[in-house]
């Protein structure tokens, strides 16, 4: 099944590239890289140049065990440099974030997709993100961030996280999203062991079910370094790996650290797929 992704006037189809910008102090791979206005558009021109389509700005941790970060403090970190990039290059950005009035102060400074790692559940994200009319990409996950892998369980991971996404897409519908504004995210790392983790990436093509695009965040994942036994900065390899596997089963945005390393390798992916 082939989906075009549309976000805006951009039209997408080949496998879309989406770089992450965590202006973060604490983010596992990348915290405090790029905390400053300076640092941070340098790397968002490095990134442009390497392939990406879509610059995924995040401004609160959530690996296990970050702390909390306030509103008015993750307003603080995203809302200016989205603006900052809106105004210096011509790209698309999505704000990662669960909390409603980032959302909208997100979207009103000039942030073109929504990314939330909690499905639009938390309290008026779903109200926000439908009256933004921007397209939402929504994540499963088993828990809350800050316990997520204390003791993750599942009967059957594939189905289950498939059936949690089918409901909380009838629930944006409900809300007034329009359904091809939608994208889903299996939500690798976020309450999974290692073995749901492999699994929900070798069965990724399930998820065509759902007619939707299917964004995969496995870059520098712990699923890897648990594997290989190494650090999230050792894991580019592995990342792009799992990308090329990624869009071997059907999926379509690839959230990435290492963004030439894997647009190099899925465009190599994409023309031997031309080729047949």
């Amino acid at each position: 099944m082939t989906i075009t992704l549309n976000i805006g006037p951009h039209q997408f189809k080949r496998p879309v590239i989406m770089g992450i910008l965590n202006v973060t102090p604490d983010s596992f791979s990348d915290g405090g890289s790029y905390v400053s206005h300076e640092q941070a558009l340098a790397r968002v021109e490095q990134m442009l140049k390497e392939g990406a389509d879509i610059i995924d700005v995040g401004g609160e941790s959530t690996r296990p065990g970050a702390a909390d970060v306030s509103l008015t403090e993750e307003l603080q970190r995203t809302v200016g440099v989205i603006k900052a990039i809106k105004q210096r290059f011509d790209c698309l950005v999505s704000i990662d974030t669960n909390k409603a009035q980032v959302m909208q102060q997100a979207v009103e400074a000039g942030a073109d997709i929504i990314n939330d790692v909690c499905a639009l559940t938390n309290p008026g994200a779903l109200e926000v993100a439908a009256d933004s009319g921007v397209p939402v990409c929504i994540m499963h996950m088993q828990g809350k961030p800050r316990s997520m892998q204390a003791n993750p369980q599942y009967d059957n991971v594939v189905s289950e996280v498939i059936t949690y996404l089918k409901q909380r897409v009838e629930s944006c519908v409900a809300a007034g999203i329009v359904e091809s504004n939608i994208i889903v995210d299996p939500g690798f790392g976020f309450g999974k062991t290692l073995d749901h983790n492999f699994q929900l990436l070798a069965q990724l093509n399930e998820f065509k079910q759902l007619g939707l695009p299917i964004l995969a965040g496995v870059s520098r994942k712990s699923m890897f370094g648990k594997l290989l036994g190494k650090s999230p900065d050792s894991l580019m390899a592995a990342s792009v790996a799992g990308a090329v596997l990624a869009a071997q089963q059907g999926a379509h945005i690839f959230r990435v650290h290492d963004v030439q390393e894997t647009a190099d390798a899925l465009n190599v992916y994409s023309k031997v797929q031309m080729s047949k």
